[in-house]
Parts: structure tokens; sequence; C-alpha cells
């Protein structure tokens, strides 16, 4: 097998990763042109609160598509119930509305206006994310993510290889506070220029002077999302 052939072979491997069962989300009306570029990959539920005529005939010459419209997609329940042995864990829902104005800057470099909306995008992704959790992003976009793992510089790994060069003048949110600054270095090597966490460990200074020298916004919310 020549190198062009393997060349080939795993870039058509890598675009079929994940590529079958997909459900996608919307949290906004489905039009003819979203409708479009949803039947460019292969799907099996999408989920909106409306879905218009002209939409709905282009995703029915889709087959197996199935489509969910819930017209109010912002509201939840405001406990979560789980099952544990002997009974139940009953948690209060992760409600909480981010409000940037209540956030603290503690690096000496301050992010601007649009650093800080994506560092407040990045955050409410996180929100939905498995804890541990870490959540990279830029220009809106989902890039990495790393979830559910037994550490958090472990997740911290996952979510930049999953953006790979993408995370160069990206940013990065945590669930959870770092303990040590060892995430933050991971991070900057990749390319990460802000991050956005809740702070609250006894070693948020580490964290902090790792930024600082680092050069990278550190921004710190006061809010620990946690999500199991």
């Amino acid at each position: 097998m020549t190198d062009e052939i393997q060349k080939k072979r795993a870039q058509v491997v890598s675009k079929l990763i994940s590529a079958f069962g997909g459900i996608v989300a919307l949290n906004r009306p489905i039009d003819a042109a979203t409708a479009s570029e949803l039947t460019k990959t292969f799907l099996e539920c999408v989920v909106a609160p409306s879905c218009d005529a002209e939409a709905q005939e282009i995703l029915a010459k889709k087959s197996n598509v199935r489509v969910l419209t819930l017209p109010d997609l912002s509201s939840g329940p405001k406990d979560t119930v789980k099952a544990i042995a002997g009974g139940f864990l009953v948690q209060a829902s992760d409600d909480v509305i981010a409000d940037t104005s209540q956030w603290q800057v503690v690096t000496e470099r301050q992010p601007t206006p649009d650093e800080l909306a994506e560092l407040l995008f990045a955050w409410k992704v996180c929100k939905h994310v498995k804890s541990n959790a870490i959540v990279v992003t830029s220009d809106r976009t989902t890039l990495g993510v790393g979830a559910g793992q037994m550490n958090r510089v472990g997740s911290v790994k996952i979510a930049l290889e999953q953006a790979q060069e993408k995370a160069k003048g990206a940013t990065l949110a945590s669930d959870g506070f770092f303990p040590f600054d060892d995430s933050v270095k991971t991070a900057a090597a990749a390319g990460i220029t802000a991050i956005v966490q809740p702070g609250g460990s006894v070693r948020d200074k580490d964290s902090i002077k790792a930024a600082n020298q680092l050069g990278l916004v550190m921004v710190l919310t006061g809010v620990r999302h946690f999500l199991h």
C-alpha cells in the first residue's frame, strides 16, 4: 500500500469517526438553509423548537431521520434524581445564569470584550459536560471536549487533542478548579490564550502565577459546574 493511499484512507476514516447515529439539537427554528446543511451528514434525530414547511420537505427526503419539535427547550427540572444503593440522591439543578459582571479577572492581562464573550460561551458549554469537564472553544464554536475523566489534566489533554491546531488562540473552560498548575501549562503549550474556571482551590495562586508567566487571561466565576 502506497503512502498516498494510506493518507487518503486515514482522511476517510477520520471523517467517519462518530458519523453514525448522530443527533443535533437546535435552540432556534429549522429553516430551509439549516435543513440543507443537516442533510449533508448522516443523522438519526434532529431536535428544535419548530421546523418550517420547506425545511420539513428537505428533511423528509432523508431516510430514517426523526425530527422532534419541542417548543420550550429552555426550561428543565428544578431537581435531579439519581438512584443509589439504598435510595435516591436529589440534587438542585445547575440552573444559575452566568453573570460576567460577577466574575473576577485574576491575571495581569485583562480580557477583551470579545474574549470575555468567548469565555462566557465556553463556560455555558462546559455546564453540559460530564465532570471532570474541559471545553475548548473559538469563534463561538466547540473545538474539543474532555469529559468524565478521573483527573482534570486528563480531560485537558483530551480536549486539546480534539482541538489540535485550532487550539492556538482558543479559549478553555473548566467546570472545576485546577488543583495544580499543570493543566494551565499544558493549555498554554497548545496555544490557549484565555481560561475560565470557578476557582476555590488552595493552590489557586499557583495556577494564577502560571497564567501570568505565560501571558494568559484567567477568569474565576466563583460558581462551579458539576454534572454527573
